[in-house]
């Protein structure tokens, strides 16, 4: 099952895939901003978690999410961002997010996400 990652820092994706790779993630594709995202996760069926930021150009993060379920798309999506205001919580997850990640993380908290919406193969 892939992974999307999806940030306009090569630097944080770089970091992100990093992550996933030591923890026995293989299947990563990358984005680097919400329409990239969005575009792939109308196309692509592969894709079982999405790692979001949330500040980017072309297409916010949040603007992904809103477009992703609008179209039906129920893949899971953890936003990955500074963004820590309870309020900006809020309104990520009733855009459809399913979960938040906060930056800075560390391996273990993206392990975290990874056991609650991943499935073995």
């Amino acid at each position: 099952m892939q992974v999307l990652v999806v940030d306009d820092s090569q630097i944080m994706r770089k970091i992100i895939m990093g992550a996933l790779t030591k923890l026995g993630v293989n299947d990563i594709v990358e984005a680097s901003n919400g329409q990239e995202a969005a575009d792939l996760l109308a196309k692509a069926n592969g894709i079982g978690l999405v790692l979001m930021d949330w500040n980017m150009p072309v297409m916010t993060g949040i603007d992904a999410v809103r477009k992703i379920r609008g179209g039906g798309i129920k893949t899971p999506v953890v936003m990955v961002t500074t963004e820590a205001e309870k309020e900006k919580v809020v309104e990520a997850i009733k855009a459809g997010a399913n979960d938040y990640l906060v930056k800075p993380f560390n391996h273990k908290d993206i392990q975290g996400k990874l056991e609650k919406f991943l499935q073995p193969a």
